[in-house]
């Protein structure tokens, strides 16, 4: 067996075309896929999880997220600017205000499935 960059890979290329094939056929097209990595990388960052945890319990303001986190209102509006744009969260005026909820039970069962994993013993 070889190590490469701490992976061991196979000495011999011995493949199953036929499989091989299969799996090329079950994969999504490429631009999906792009889209699915960009999807990802807006769990990137803690302040947005968090404010999606906040989310989980119930529908809040800005301002509510704000203090419930202890961050400011521009900092908050402003993530909550990127997860609206990526469908996580949606937004419903009541009076002068915006309330904010998950988009839908998609992004807790997503939130939920990361922190299982994560929580696993090894």
């Amino acid at each position: 067996m070889t190590v490469l960059n701490g992976i061991e890979i196979c000495d011999e290329k011995v493949t199953d075309h036929d499989r091989d094939e299969e799996i090329r056929r079950m994969m999504p097209e490429d631009e999906l896929l792009f889209s699915m990595a960009d999807f990802f990388k807006i769990f990137g960052d803690s302040t947005r999880i968090r404010i999606l945890y906040a989310l989980f319990e119930s529908e809040l303001c800005v301002c509510d997220i704000a203090e419930v986190l202890d961050m400011t209102v521009s900092a908050v509006s402003h993530q909550l600017r990127v997860l609206k744009q990526a469908r996580l969260v949606s937004a419903r005026r009541s009076g002068k205000s915006m309330i904010y909820s998950l988009a839908d039970d998609h992004v807790k069962a997503i939130i939920e499935k990361a922190y299982e994993h994560l929580a696993e013993d090894d």
